[in-house]
């Protein structure tokens, strides 16, 4: 670390107390002035102190911006998130890190941003990404694993967010299959999955992640008022949104990992005991028609076991998934 990211690192562990200047001197081995330098260099990104005289300096409010600083200090990974781009406005993090994979970018690259003006969903839906409001993030990953199993990963990242957000901010969400985070029966975070692949190998894959934290019910549009809402808006409280990223990433790289030791078979059961859509009546809509039956568990392959109403098993490799009666 810098000693910048040191000095912000001391002050956060004291959780808004005065550290006093030679304390902070004698611990990062540097002068007085320089204290002082790095405290400037810290208000500049946005950090405010306050600073009294035989008391030392505090931490009095961090940037409402994700932060690439604190992201950096949060973080529990070893790759995840160390390559991080912060960008203000942009089309979709999804495209900006496909550029940066094509480049020969490294494993575990994020790209976030405060707004996207063209983010997307599942079946091409345009995702609503205001700026301020929310973690819209992409992934980059370079799994070594057949084509056919991509899927799982968009249930491994599922999962990752999911135990993130109710870590770090009690929030009670569950996953409704594959992907989608719900709160109480509405949607609060989506997961978008792309694949890269050169004969029928997978080149890298691009988990793009983005988390309704801070909205207030008014800044939805009217037509997602009634099928979307926020962390906040069901906490009541702000979420620091560079601790939730970092949550997120830590989160994700614990998972990626144990999956790449111990298969599947881990996550399959990690999903499932916070899925939201096992044991109820459920209609599934694809290219193939609709199918209603109870939703009844993951199959090897990460597909949704559906019993139907005739009794026989179906699997679901895909399709957009409702609550039935």
């Amino acid at each position: 670390m810098t000693k910048s990211e040191d000095l912000l690192h001391m002050l956060q562990e004291a959780s808004g107390q005065f550290v006093s200047g030679e304390e902070i001197s004698r611990q990062l081995s540097i002068s007085r002035t320089a204290v002082w330098k790095h405290v400037n260099k810290l208000r500049d990104m946005g950090y405010e102190f306050e600073a009294v005289s035989r008391k030392g300096y505090r931490l009095v409010t961090k940037p409402e911006s994700i932060d690439a600083t604190g992201l950096q200090l949060s973080l529990g990974t070893k790759v995840f998130g160390r390559k991080a781009v912060m960008l203000g406005s942009t089309l979709s993090t999804q495209g900006d890190v496909q550029k940066l994979a094509e480049e020969g970018e490294a494993e575990g690259a994020v790209v976030f941003a405060e707004e996207q003006t063209g983010g997307r969903g599942r079946f091409g839906r345009k995702w609503f990404s205001p700026p301020g409001k929310g973690i819209w993030m992409s992934v980059l990953l370079r799994p070594e694993l057949p084509l056919h199993h991509t899927p799982q990963l968009t249930l491994l990242t599922g999962v990752a967010v999911c135990r993130a957000v109710r870590a770090c901010t009690g929030a009670e969400a569950g996953i409704k299959w594959p992907n989608d985070l719900l709160i109480d029966g509405r949607k609060m975070c989506g997961i978008l999955l792309e694949s890269a692949v050169e004969d029928h190998e997978v080149r890298y894959c691009i988990a793009g992640i983005g988390v309704d934290a801070n909205f207030d019910s008014q800044d939805y549009p009217e037509d997602l008022r009634q099928i979307a809402t926020s962390i906040k808006i069901e906490t009541g409280q702000t979420v620091d949104r560079t601790e939730l990223a970092a949550a997120i990433l830590t989160e994700l790289e614990h998972l990626y990992f144990l999956y790449q030791k111990e298969g599947f078979g881990v996550i399959s059961s990690l999903w499932e005991a916070l899925s939201v859509s096992l044991n109820r009546k459920i209609t599934v809509t694809n290219p193939y028609g609709v199918i209603e039956g109870t939703a009844v568990g993951l199959d090897s392959s990460g597909a949704l076991i559906v019993e139907r109403l005739d009794g026989e098993r179906e699997l679901i490799v895909s399709g957009e998934v409702n609550w039935g009666s």
